[in-house]
């Protein structure tokens, strides 16, 4: 599952990659109105494309994980993290474009904050307690969707203040 978690992320962070340089370029260019309009552009398209994914994964689980494996109990289990992917999807869309839009400005001080306070709070804590308390796959999903969640409100909250929107040299 987190092979295929992996997968999906690249594939979302394509968009991503052409946000930095189109976001980096109209902000080196002194365009700080394209660089905005291009983020949220970026976004909306990284969004569908995870709303497409998200739809064909979950009108596909019952076929889609037999593709991977014909092991009867990792077929049994897959279901929990299955759809917590699927769930997560549409989020983290929105997070990996708003990533590259960062990058692409510059503040990947912000960006390593952000994603260390979302790890220390969501992430690593739920696992833990997965572990203590024999929550298994659903607790340590559960975790990286905290993670997820909390990244997309830090994210977000910069990308709509406009203040990684800065002109000139990063």
């Amino acid at each position: 599952m987190l092979q295929l978690w992996g997968l999906l992320a690249l594939v979302l962070d394509s968009l991503a990659i052409a946000a930095q340089s189109l976001v980096g370029a109209a902000l080196g260019a002194g365009d700080a109105g394209h660089a905005k309009a291009v983020a949220w552009r970026v976004t909306a398209f990284s969004l569908l494309a995870a709303g497409i994914l998200a739809a064909a994964l979950g009108l596909g689980s019952s076929v889609l994980p037999g593709l991977f494996t014909d092991d009867r109990s990792v077929l049994a289990a897959i279901g929990v993290p299955w759809w917590f992917m699927v769930v997560q999807l549409p989020f983290a869309g929105i997070v990996f474009a708003v990533d590259g839009v960062l990058l692409g400005a510059g503040d990947a001080a912000f960006m390593r904050t952000a994603t260390v306070a979302s790890a220390l709070v969501g992430f690593l804590p739920l696992v833990w307690l997965s572990l203590a308390y024999g929550w298994g796959l659903a607790g340590i999903w559960s975790g990286l969707g905290t993670f997820i969640v909390l990244r997309l409100i830090f994210v977000g909250w910069r990308a709509y203040s406009g203040r990684w929107a800065v002109t000139g040299a990063a």
